[in-house]
């Protein structure tokens, strides 16, 4: 999942050298940190937020495989 959350958000970004995801497993769920330089939040984000949500729906869609929870959070 990690590996999915990385290369949607580089194919995003202007700067994709700088897109940086951390990734916290626990037992049921795993926790996404996404991080991309500043002026690119914004094509991650997109208008109302349908770019990160649609993020997200991928990124929890993959993980229903493996019968775990996804949160991803998305910061600069």
């Amino acid at each position: 999942m990690k590996e999915l959350l990385e290369v949607l958000a580089k194919a995003l970004v202007d700067h994709p050298e700088d897109v940086i995801v951390a990734q916290v497993d626990t037992e049921k769920s795993v926790h996404l940190q996404l991080v991309v330089a500043p002026g690119d939040m914004g094509k991650v984000i997109g208008k109302q937020g349908k770019i990160a949500n649609a993020i997200r729906t991928i990124v929890k869609a993959a993980a229903v495989k493996d019968g775990r929870r996804v949160h991803v959070d998305i910061d600069q």
